[in-house]
């Protein structure tokens, strides 16, 4: 299964935050849209970061309240991580744990088309476990 096919049931919406803005607005964001990661970009709407709650928390630890009035930028994942919708499932999964982060943009061809999360990812695959047993007890049963 490819990461486009994760796309196409998902949706390629993504959300997206300037690098100005201030952490306060990010965290009502991700509660408002009930995600845990947004894209931000630059003056020239380049990606430049991902910004996630794992983030949010490590600053919180590192500066306290001051966190909130500081801006996506100073606490962004950077450089961005991304992979194609060719990749399979799998090598998205190990790249995820790999380098030890929960979203991924997909881009193409310097394009942004969507992003996936560890949870779309192990929803996918579990699905495919189920169709597999499915087919195997099918099997099974008529032979």
């Amino acid at each position: 299964m490819t990461i486009a096919a994760v796309l196409a049931v998902k949706g390629n919406e993504v959300v997206m935050v300037t690098e100005t803005m201030v952490i306060k607005d990010v965290i009502n964001l991700l509660n408002q849209r009930r995600i845990g990661a947004v894209l931000v970009t630059s003056d020239t709407s380049d990606v430049v970061g991902v910004l996630s709650e794992r983030d949010i928390i490590r600053g919180l630890a590192t500066h306290g309240a001051e966190l909130l009035d500081m801006t996506a930028k100073t606490m962004m994942t950077s450089p961005v991580v991304t992979c194609r919708p060719t990749d399979s499932v799998r090598q998205v999964l190990m790249l995820i744990t790999e380098r030890r982060i929960r979203h991924v943009p997909v881009v193409e061809e310097g394009r942004l088309l969507g992003i996936v999360s560890i949870g779309d990812l192990v929803k996918r695959r579990i699905e495919d476990v189920e169709q597999e047993a499915a087919a195997l007890k099918s099997y099974i049963a008529t032979s």
